[in-house]
C-alpha cells in the first residue's frame, strides 16, 4: 500500500500577507496586470489555497509610465454606464492614461481577477499611485523590480 502525504490547507489565522511595491515604469500593461493579479491571489505562493485569501499587498507606484504595445493608445476604448438611458460614456485609452493613470492600471488587474466576493476582496489589497511616492512606507513593503 502506497502512502500519500496530505494536501496542505491553509487557514486565514495561519496567512499573514506581505506588501510589495511593483515599479510600473516601462512595462507593458497587460504583463505587469498578470503579475499583480496572481500576487493578489496568492498563486506565487506555495501556500495558496482557493478558498483563502493567501495574495498581498501590491503597491503600484509610476503607473503614468506604464506602456502599451501596438495602437491601443488610440483604438482601446474604456465605457462606463450610470444606469439612465442614454448614458453610455466612452473614454479613450490615451485620455484615460492622461487624466487618471491609476485607473487603467486597476482597471486591467481587475479583469484578471475573480468575479467573486474573493475578488473583491483581493482588488481592496491593489494601491495605485501616478508618481513615484506612496504613503505605505510604514508597511515596509518588498520591491519586485528584478521581475
Amino acid at each position: 500500500m502506497i502512502r500519500r502525504g496530505k494536501t496542505y490547507l491553509a487557514k486565514p489565522s495561519e496567512v499573514a500577507p506581505a506588501w510589495r511595491v511593483v515599479d510600473a515604469e516601462g512595462q507593458t500593461l497587460g504583463r505587469l496586470a498578470t503579475r499583480i493579479s496572481r500576487a493578489l491571489q496568492g498563486k506565487d505562493k506555495p501556500t495558496y489555497t482557493p478558498h483563502v485569501l493567501t495574495g498581498d499587498y501590491v503597491v503600484v507606484v509610476n503607473a503614468a509610465k506604464v506602456r502599451v504595445s501596438g495602437n491601443k493608445l488610440n483604438q482601446k476604448i474604456y465605457y462606463r454606464h450610470s444606469g439612465y438611458v442614454g448614458n453610455l460614456k466612452e473614454t479613450l485609452l490615451k485620455d484615460l492614461l492622461k487624466e487618471h493613470p491609476e485607473r487603467v492600471v486597476r482597471l486591467a488587474v481587475k479583469g484578471m481577477l475573480p468575479d467573486t466576493k474573493r475578488g473583491h476582496q483581493m482588488l481592496r489589497r491593489l494601491k495605485v499611485y501616478a508618481g513615484e511616492s506612496h504613503q505605505h512606507e510604514l508597511q515596509v513593503p518588498r520591491s519586485q523590480e528584478g521581475k
